[in-house]
């Protein structure tokens, strides 16, 4: 599990915008996964939220298939 100093770090680069896609869906993957989703303000929790029933995580945490398909086609 990544040490919480890392995770503060993607969160204030989440918050700054400075994320790329593929970062900010594994950084809710984590959130999701570890459970600080749903205990961090409740916008976090509102955005995993709208990722899991997007289709882009799971509700375990893991990024889909189809997260990597359109991450992929955007890149390309």
């Amino acid at each position: 599990m990544a040490r919480m100093k890392d995770i503060a770090i993607d969160l204030i680069s989440y918050e700054q915008g400075e994320l790329s896609a593929r970062e900010t869906l594994e950084l809710f993957a984590l959130l999701v996964k570890s459970g600080m989703a749903w205990t961090l303000q409740g916008s976090y929790g509102r955005t995993a939220n709208e990722l899991i029933h997007a289709g882009y995580l799971t509700r375990e945490g893991g990024v889909t298939e189809f997260a990597d398909s359109v991450l992929e086609e955007v890149a390309a």
